[in-house]
């Protein structure tokens, strides 16, 4: 079975994403309705670290530079208008 879910209600609903792929299903994310990527349940026998060095090596993970919790993060500062203003001066231009 497949199921077809939007970032945001995946987001929303993760626990019942979990529960139906932990009952075989496969969750198909969607943006803007075009497929990005599928969750399923690992194949019965496969290595978990296995599968993530593997997804390392791709370049589809990376390693945590340090253990513990994540350091304070800080907004970067750009140049230019506010964003609202950005926004409030493309919605006034239509």
């Amino acid at each position: 079975m497949t199921i077809r879910m939007g970032l945001r209600e995946a987001n929303q609903k993760f626990s019942e994403a979990m529960k139906a792929v932990k009952a075989g299903a496969d969750i198909v994310l969607t943006e803007r309705g075009k497929a990005i990527a599928v969750i399923r349940r690992l194949r019965e026998g496969s290595d978990p670290e296995e599968i993530v060095e593997r997804l390392r090596t791709m370049g589809n993970l990376r390693a945590a530079t340090a253990a513990g919790p994540m350091p304070p993060w800080k907004p970067k500062v750009i140049q230019g208008a506010a964003m609202a203003v950005t926004v409030q001066k493309a919605r006034d231009e239509r």
